[in-house]
């Protein structure tokens, strides 16, 4: 017989106060089955989440705890979830919570998965922030490039000639550096770099992307990289704070590596801000910023119509590449965890003499411990709707009061401002930097210049000691 876990009476209490959300969702336990398995399907083809059984909504009048009364009820529910999902989901967690006298919660975890699932009738389902939706046909497919579980880089190019391919002076380069003597064509299919489509076999898209002279001018998809060189260090950036148009850099996937490396590092060669008159420049670990552009030309999604995009700002560097993280990966566990989405385009690289990649999963590493050997912080991760961002800010390990207070004791003279704080730290929360500042004048390290002054002229000096 399945045990179930008693629940505490505030922890049940937080369980009806949840608001379902992207990652949560609480069902009747009068549910049918094939109706919850929909659920089940769109967060195991989203991001994953819990699923409640046993609550009632909280537009529902009167007792909302109406559980099970042994966990041999919920058989019908979890041989519909676990066994007729197809494909199956891997690693789901059942558990059954105990109220005091309201009968048993089901409580379902599902995890985030590289494959793409159906419910026992066929259909398939997205979570979309509290609700589940329906999806057919290329949006099917677009969901399968996005996880991984289809490869992209694997579909023919039917507007692209092998001949061109074959006769490419980026082909014939590659194959000298590796070594090789077999005839193009041959090596082509023997890297999987050729699809079929019907009886006649083409180039594919990684293929074109490793060996085309322009794919950008040939795929259907944008895969360039724009740099952009931003003098400010706010959030929001305005058309008049860019130092110059951006710079699109187009070419193959290993120009296109070793341009964008060249020009982020000449835009972060001329990052700096001005204080007091004076130049303070800022320093990046170059090996950091490599693996990180690296990683965003092999690992983005190649099906989003959109390049990749680089902002040089004037205390940070943010990279932003089309496509969220594919398979099981999340932000959770990017360091510890390994899947790629374009293993050919990563794997020929990684052949090369003095591969600019590492194999999947260390670029991360590398980049995390070169910024920690300059004394600044690991790098910072985002997801949005269809992107990932990875953002390396010139902010110190150091707390934002250790960075004030080695300012001062190296420029004694010197006035603070919230916003020098912002640029000398990399902390660009104005509201955290207020707090550092309030606290080392609370414990008489500064004190203000000016007492009434407006807040936005608001300035700190260091303390005098007698």
């Amino acid at each position: 017989m399945v045990k179930a876990n008693i629940i505490a009476n505030e922890d049940l209490e937080a369980l009806l106060a949840l608001h379902e959300d992207h990652f949560n969702d609480i069902k009747s336990k009068r549910i049918a089955p094939a109706k919850l398995q929909e659920t089940f399907v769109a967060f195991a083809n989203s991001d994953g989440g819990d699923l409640y059984i046993g609550i009632e909504d909280k537009a529902v009048a009167g007792q909302r705890v109406c559980g099970l009364t042994e966990p041999e009820e919920a058989n019908a529910i979890i041989a519909t979830l676990l066994e007729e999902t197809q494909p199956a989901v891997e690693n789901v967690d059942i558990e059954f919570l105990q109220t005091e006298r309201d009968g048993i919660i089901l409580h379902v975890a599902i995890p985030k998965s590289p494959k793409v699932h159906y419910t026992a009738s066929g259909d398939c389902f997205i979570r979309i922030n509290a609700a589940k939706r329906k999806i057919k046909g290329e949006r099917i497919t677009q969901l399968g490039y996005s996880k991984g579980a289809e490869l992209y880089e694997k579909k023919a190019v039917k507007d692209v000639d092998l001949d061109d391919i074959t006769d490419a002076e980026s082909l014939n380069d590659y194959m000298a550096r590796v070594g090789s003597k077999l005839n193009p064509e041959i090596f082509l299919r023997k890297q999987r770099l050729l699809s079929a489509e019907g009886a006649k076999k083409f180039p594919n898209v990684g293929c074109v992307l490793l060996f085309g002279e322009e794919p950008q001018a040939t795929l259907d998809t944008r895969c360039a990289v724009k740099v952009y060189r931003l003098r400010t260090t706010e959030k929001e950036y305005r058309r008049e704070q860019l130092e110059e148009m951006p710079v699109t850099i187009n070419g193959n996937i290993e120009n296109i590596i070793k341009e964008t490396i060249k020009k982020v590092a000449n835009y972060i060669d001329g990052a700096a801000f001005q204080e007091n008159g004076r130049l303070v420049k800022l320093s990046y670990p170059a090996e950091a910023l490599k693996e990180i552009l690296v990683n965003s030309v092999l690992h983005r999604d190649y099906s989003l119509n959109d390049d990749i995009h680089v902002r040089v700002f004037d205390n940070r560097v943010e990279v932003q590449s089309p496509g969220r993280l594919p398979g099981y990966m999340s932000l959770e566990n990017l360091y510890e965890e390994r899947f790629s989405r374009n293993p050919n385009l990563v794997r020929m690289m990684h052949n090369l003499p003095n591969p600019v990649n590492h194999d999947i999963g260390e670029g991360l590493d590398t980049a995390k411990n070169e910024l920690k050997k300059a004394g600044l912080i690991a790098p910072v991760f985002e997801e949005k709707e269809n992107a990932f961002i990875v953002t390396i800010k010139h902010q110190k390990i150091a707390s934002v009061e250790e960075v004030v207070l080695a300012y001062l004791n190296e420029n004694p003279t010197a006035e603070l401002t919230n916003k020098l704080v912002r640029q000398l730290s990399g902390e660009d929360d104005m509201q955290k930097v207020k707090s550092a500042l309030q606290k080392l004048r609370a414990n008489g390290q500064i004190r203000p210049v000016d007492d009434k002054a407006n807040a936005f002229n608001f300035r700190y000096v260091k303390t005098q000691l007698p």
